[in-house]
């Protein structure tokens, strides 16, 4: 089974510039526990210090936010695209 990661610039820069791999994580929670062993540097900016993703970076399965599809739970399907969104926010009114 492998799954496709893609990451938007804001985040590549901590993978050495690369937009997209693969992995064969099976879930959310493998997924994260992967990028300490691949890009360190990723896993500093969208793990907390309990190792659980960081509320600001929204995931989206297949363009479909993985809240709404059953958050960690959520078991990957092979060939699944797996996309990282930090929240953007500021400015004034």
């Amino acid at each position: 089974m492998s799954i496709k990661v893609v990451l938007p610039t804001a985040l590549a820069r901590h993978t050495d510039g690369q937009k997209a791999f693969t992995s064969d994580a099976k879930n959310l929670p493998g997924l994260i526990a992967e990028f300490g062993e691949k890009f360190p540097a990723l896993a500093e900016n969208v793990k907390d210090e309990n190792g659980k993703l960081r509320k600001f970076i929204n995931v989206y399965v297949n363009d479909e936010d993985i809240r709404f599809l059953g958050g960690d739970g959520l078991e990957f399907a092979d060939g699944d695209e797996i996309m990282l969104i930090p929240s953007i926010a500021g400015g004034l009114l």
